[in-house]
């Protein structure tokens, strides 16, 4: 029924203003709309974040977004280092740490949080 509809994540925000500088100024992506001081909409890639304002921000624990980056997995935690974010390390089975990347299998991930604790995940191998 829906599996050739694309779809749009949802990251709630306290600031919009906080978050417009990090959604832009660190994570690079281009702002395609916006409904008014409430919403903002990226493109990322292929698809849609949709940034809004909500009074429930920061209450997610889990992972919101993840993105498909192959081997320039190291560049861009590099670089996203280097503009200031700091990468969650977690203690997960099967897996072990190289700096701030899980590896396991061949796979390679890393977390980091935006400004409102929203977890955001790079997948490499």
């Amino acid at each position: 029924m829906l599996g050739n509809i694309d779809a749009v994540a949802n990251l709630a925000v306290k600031d919009m203003t906080v978050a417009r500088r990090f959604y832009e100024d660190t994570l690079g992506l281009a702002q395609v709309d916006a409904e008014g001081d409430e919403v903002i909409v990226y493109r990322s890639g292929n698809t849609r974040i949709q940034v809004y304002r909500s009074s429930f921000a920061g209450t997610n624990q889990a992972t919101a977004v993840s993105w498909q980056v192959g081997a320039d997995i190291g560049r861009l935690v590099a670089a996203l280092k280097a503009k200031g974010v700091r990468f969650e390390h977690y203690d997960m089975p099967d897996t072990k740490r190289e700096g701030d990347l899980h590896v396991a299998d061949g796979m390679k991930m890393a977390w980091f949080k935006d400004p409102d604790g929203n977890i955001l995940h790079l997948i490499g191998g």
